[in-house]
């Protein structure tokens, strides 16, 4: 007797995915429920019930503290609206495949386009597809359906077609549908959306049943690619049976067949299966092989053969989604790669670490018979050919490159080779005030500063701060070897103080003091640079002894005084803005950041009782500059020597004596300060309205 065990037979990779989704949620002493049966196969549901799992059908009963699984076919899509919109804790288990059919038919549909689906319309996997549709949309289960709807309906409308399928449709009825479709839609776009895993299922089903005398499908029957399978198997082979467990099996009728084919469903698990091949070989009580001539116990223990813990196997990537990755590893079993057992670096997404197709070394982490799955790790192999090679370099002090991806309790966590290491804080940056948090997801350069193994458990400690000092004493020195007064450098502001501003200079550092900021006033360095500014400076001078810098960041070229020289010299006259008014005279704005005083003696060519009486702030007048003093940088103005002269009286004679000590509360310019007008008071010389003081009165522009 031969029996032929079809190798595509139980779990899906959409079902299998959902399926973990939910034990892991179990695993972490969660309360689950899922949106309808997790799957079409009742067996698994009341497996789950018995764990604490429980379907629901309503959203309004989900406990409050429960998580809610989506199941693999996915729900409408005004219930995933609901659901965001509520406080309801949610994992969405739909299948990837089944969300892109979701998609196109949102697109097309918006397009304007009218959608066909092949599928049965009452399948819950149809229903959430139906809803994403934004226009017209008919769903046909056949061929027959299809015709009727192409006759009645939309040929006389002769709009733009898109067609999709269920996953699980009958290809071979969708190849017959397809004909139609292109016969009498010249404008349609075919989207074959039936999954692949469906198409190899049903055509092995179907190869097996042409060669078979008995056809055993294990499946729910309420599952339709179960049901698919069965309607192919039929077609095939006439002796076909449809049981949902062992105990559904007719054992008469199998010491009358010669060959025996088996397949099952999707949503069918592996142990179900492994039951229904083990009742077989007890009746049978003989050697029956397959069409390879393998003993069936072979077979079966191939095919459901449980790996050993800790075992190295290589598997090949079949599938990826988020959340892990699907490998064949030869077995019977469906082998994954958790997200967090792809790498060490747990910023790294699946989609990036792995490609469909490659070859990976992986480590058997925990196998479970029953499901039939194989929990793998790929880090863990990785982190052990890491180690090898980092224990070759822990000597040679080399410098390594890694990547920073956590700020950890007394330093960060680096990963280098995909081994984790650890970096105290003390040796992660040059200033032990530094924010670590600033380290995480970049590359740094490190050395190992221990490397050791005491059993099980590892550890590699490393320097980043190492690194970073040589690098600081090679620029330290290379620096110091060209400085010199007059060289210009672009610097980083490091800090602020109240008298300046602190600039790394890449191997040094040097302070622009608060004089040097600005050629006008400032009241504090923050207001002219900020930290982490980049500025261009040069060096000012240098203290050879004590390494001490200072910077000057003030344009010479925009120095107000230099331009006072070139362009407004002794008796240029000017059109200057009245700034500030005292009892003896008013400050004028010559340029931005010269003032100039004007005597009030020198403001009209009469006697004036205070400079009020004639000039008010903003006022702009034209003035002639009659003295300048670059040494104390003080100008005098004149309007007077404008206007016609008039001659004085003695009694007009101004004294120092009448020019008060102290400044009039007259009103005067905020940004004045106190200081000049003193000075301008104290200094004022004995004037006559006749000549001009022999020392004018000044004004002192902003240091």
């Amino acid at each position: 007797m031969n029996i032929r065990v079809a190798d595509s037979a139980g779990f899906c990779f959409g079902v299998n995915r959902a399926v973990n989704m939910v034990y892991s949620l179990l695993d972490e002493n969660k309360k689950v429920c899922t949106f309808g049966p997790i799957i079409h196969n009742m067996e698994m549901v009341r497996e789950l019930e018995e764990k604490g799992c429980y379907p629901v059908s309503n959203l309004d009963d989900v406990p409050k503290d429960a998580t809610l699984v989506i199941r693999s076919h996915g729900v409408p899509l005004e219930i995933m609206e609901d659901i965001t919109n509520s406080e309801i804790s949610c994992t969405d288990a739909t299948c990837p495949f089944v969300k892109k059919i979701h998609n196109i038919v949102n697109k097309e549909s918006r397009e304007g386009r009218t959608i066909l689906v092949a599928g049965n319309k009452n399948h819950p996997e149809v229903e959430g597809i139906v809803s994403h549709c934004k226009g017209e949309i008919f769903t046909f289960n056949n061929h027959e359906e299809l015709q009727e709807i192409a006759n009645n309906i939309l040929v006389e409308k002769n709009k733009p077609v898109s067609v999709v399928a269920q996953t699980t449709f009958d290809t071979k009825e969708w190849k017959k549908c397809l004909k139609t479709v292109k016969k009498v839609y010249t404008n349609s776009k075919i989207f074959d959306t039936i999954c692949n895993a469906t198409s190899v299922r049903q055509n092995e089903a179907q190869q097996i049943a042409e060669k078979s005398d008995l056809m055993i499908v294990i499946g729910d029957r309420h599952s339709s690619n179960t049901g698919k399978l069965y309607d192919i198997c039929k077609r095939k082979c006439n002796n076909t049976f449809l049981i949902e467990t062992a105990k559904d099996l007719d054992l008469s009728v199998l010491t009358s067949a010669k060959s025996i084919g088996v397949t099952a469903g999707a949503s069918t698990p592996a142990r179900i299966i492994k039951e229904v091949l083990d009742t077989m070989s007890e009746e049978i009580k003989s050697s029956v092989t397959n069409e390879n001539e393998e003993s069936f116990e072979a077979l079966l223990e191939e095919s459901l053969k449980n790996l050993n813990t800790n075992e190295r196997v290589k598997g090949v990537v079949v599938s990826i989604d988020p959340t892990a990755v699907y490998v064949d590893v030869g077995r019977k079993q469906t082998g994954y790669i958790p997200a967090d057992e792809i790498s060490n670096d747990p910023t790294v997404l699946p989609e990036d670490a792995v490609k469909i197709g490659d070859e990976l070394e992986l480590l058997i982490m925990k196998t479970n018979d029953q499901e039939g799955t194989i929990m793998l790790s790929k880090r863990r192999v990785d982190a052990q050919k890491g180690w090898e090679e980092l224990e070759s370099k822990a000597e040679s002090k080399e410098v390594l490159t890694g990547k920073v991806t956590a700020a950890v309790k007394g330093g960060v966590s680096l990963i280098y080779n995909n081994v984790r290491i650890f970096v105290p804080a003390s040796q992660a940056a040059v200033s032990r005030n530094a924010n670590l948090e600033e380290l995480v997801g970049k590359e740094v350069q490190f050395r190992l500063i221990e490397v050791s193994q005491r059993g099980r458990r590892r550890q590699a400690v490393g320097s980043i701060r190492s690194v970073l000092m040589d690098e600081l004493s090679k620029k330290r020195e290379e620096f110091w070897q060209s400085v010199e007064v007059g060289k210009e450098y672009t610097g980083v502001v490091r800090s602020i103080e109240s008298y300046g501003a602190f600039v790394d200079l890449g191997g040094a550092s040097g302070m622009i003091h608060i004089s040097e900021l600005s050629w006008q006033r400032v009241k504090h360095p923050s207001d002219v640079v900020k930290v982490g500014e980049e500025v261009k400076v040069y060096i000012k001078d240098i203290n050879e002894e004590t390494h001490k810098i200072s910077l000057g960041y003030k344009d010479p070229n925009s120095n107000p005084w230099e331009i006072l020289k070139r362009d407004f010299p002794v008796d240029t006259v000017a059109k200057v803005k009245i700034v500030g008014l005292t009892d003896f005279g008013a400050f004028a704005n010559i340029i931005p950041g010269v003032d100039g005083l004007i005597h009030i003696s020198q403001i009209a060519n009469k006697r004036i009782d205070k400079p009020s009486d004639v000039l008010k702030i903003g006022d702009e007048v034209e003035a002639k500059i009659t003295v300048i003093d670059f040494e104390k940088k003080r100008v005098s103005l004149s309007i007077r020597a404008l206007l016609p002269q008039e001659e004085a009286t003695k009694d007009e004679e101004v004294t120092v004596a009448e020019i008060p000590a102290e400044p009039v509360e007259e009103t005067v310019k905020e940004d004045i300060p106190v200081e000049t007008v003193e000075e301008a008071v104290e200094e004022a010389p004995v004037v006559t309205e006749d000549a001009a003081p022999e020392t004018p009165a000044e004004e002192t522009t902003a240091e």
